[in-house]
C-alpha cells in the first residue's frame, strides 16, 4: 500500500436502517482499529516454552474514533440519535488503498466542545457490536 491521504479514510452511517450510507460530516480525524484476544494453551509439553496460542479463538473487535466540527444536520442528528436510542447500525469505514469495513457498530461515547472564540467540535467513539465484512478495493 502507498502513502494515502488521510482525509480519505471516510466513516459513513446508515442513515436509514436500509443501506443508505452517508459520510460523518465534519470529521477531521479518523481512526480505526482490530483487535483480536489470544487464548493461551501453553502446557509443560509446549516445545522449549514457548508460548502456544489456540488458532482461531478469542473475541475479535473494532473501535472507531473521530473528531471534527459541526458540517451537516442530519448526520450530527443521526449520530445522537443512535447514541441515545442506544442502536446498532451499520457502518462503513472507506480505508483509502486497503478496502472497506462494514457491520453494526455502537456509538458508546459522543463529547461536544468549544472555546469562547473558536468552532465547536466533537468526538465520537464507537465499538463492533456483530461480525464485520471487509471488500478489498479492486
Amino acid at each position: 500500500m502507498v502513502a494515502q491521504n488521510g482525509k480519505d479514510l471516510l466513516v459513513k452511517i446508515d442513515m436509514t436502517g436500509g443501506g443508505s450510507f452517508e459520510t460523518a460530516a465534519g470529521l477531521r480525524a479518523t481512526r480505526i482499529s482490530f483487535n483480536a484476544e489470544s487464548v493461551d494453551v501453553t502446557s509443560l509439553e509446549s516445545q522449549g516454552g514457548w508460548r502456544e496460542l489456540l488458532s482461531g479463538a478469542g473475541v475479535k473487535s473494532a473501535a472507531i474514533s473521530g473528531s471534527g466540527v459541526f458540517k451537516d444536520a442530519a448526520t450530527d442528528e443521526r449520530a445522537r440519535q443512535i447514541f441515545f436510542d442506544g442502536e446498532k447500525p451499520d457502518f462503513q469505514v472507506i480505508i483509502p488503498g486497503f478496502g472497506t469495513v462494514e457491520g453494526p457498530f455502537q456509538i458508546t461515547s459522543i463529547e461536544y466542545a468549544g472555546s469562547y472564540n473558536g468552532e465547536a467540535t466533537y468526538e465520537l467513539a464507537l465499538s463492533s457490536a456483530g461480525a464485520l465484512t471487509f471488500a478489498a478495493l479492486i
